[in-house]
């Protein structure tokens, strides 16, 4: 029987054996490249990245196209007015409602070259993991929430719970070598056949090179995590 002891030690030891690491240091990473697109020899403008809606969507949600919503915040509140103003222009100079007037502001920010994937708007970045595991929901939060065990399963980092222990998200401090590391979100949501789906969000972090590293590390944490709570052939 797989009980959350030796399920954090198996997480600890299949780390170790493929040789992950909390990241350092990770290694200098360039924000990807725009790159042409298949629309692009129609757009009014260049853009510096992609915004996450299509143009498609985004008309459909809001009324306009991303070049005419870059032109109007251009010549409405500008580009140096700041994530929050712009945002609340769209929605009351356009009526958009609050979460498309967010969305608004976030695909005009990088298509204006404001904001890097994973950019929040305070300026820190945020990066997302999850997967399928073969373990209840019981066992991953009664690892979480013991200290020695959590320990154990995230070798180098140091976490205090900021969470109530009952919350069904638990999140968490983080820190290596008394630098802060921002906060981690662990969210558990139960799947049929016993399975659970597990995801792992990394907020507060400095710099996009910082999110790049985390979130490799993330992968390679959650594959160690669906391996140790696979049973072995003939054990339950």
């Amino acid at each position: 029987m797989i009980t959350h002891d030796t399920f954090t030690r198996r997480i600890r030891d299949r780390l170790a054996a493929a040789g992950v690491a909390a990241p350092v240091s990770p290694a200098p990473a360039q924000a990807p490249p725009a790159g042409p697109s298949a629309a692009a020899s129609t757009r009014a403008r260049t853009w510096a990245a992609e915004p996450l809606h299509s143009d498609e969507k985004i008309r459909e949600s809001t009324g306009h196209s991303w070049d005419e919503w870059a032109e109007l915040i251009d010549a409405g509140p500008g580009r140096l007015a700041g994530h929050t103003a712009i945002a609340g222009w769209v929605h009351a100079e356009h009526g958009v409602p609050g979460w498309w007037a967010q969305g608004v502001t976030v695909g005009y920010e990088r298509i204006a070259g404001l904001r890097l994937p994973g950019q929040m708007p305070d300026g820190t970045f945020s990066v997302s993991r999850s997967r399928v595991l073969a373990s209840p929901v019981r066992r991953l939060r009664d690892a979480l929430l013991d200290d020695a065990a959590r320990a154990e399963m995230l070798p180098g980092i140091d976490t205090v719970l900021r969470s109530r222990p009952a919350s069904k998200a638990l999140r968490f401090h983080a820190a290596m070598a008394g630098q802060p590391l921002g906060s981690l979100l662990f969210s558990a949501d139960e799947l049929p056949e016993g399975r659970l789906g597990v995801g792992v969000t990394h907020d507060k972090l400095a710099t996009f090179d910082a999110g790049e590293g985390w979130k490799q590390f993330w992968t390679d944490w959650l594959a160690a995590a669906a391996q140790a709570a696979t049973p072995a052939p003939g054990v339950a």
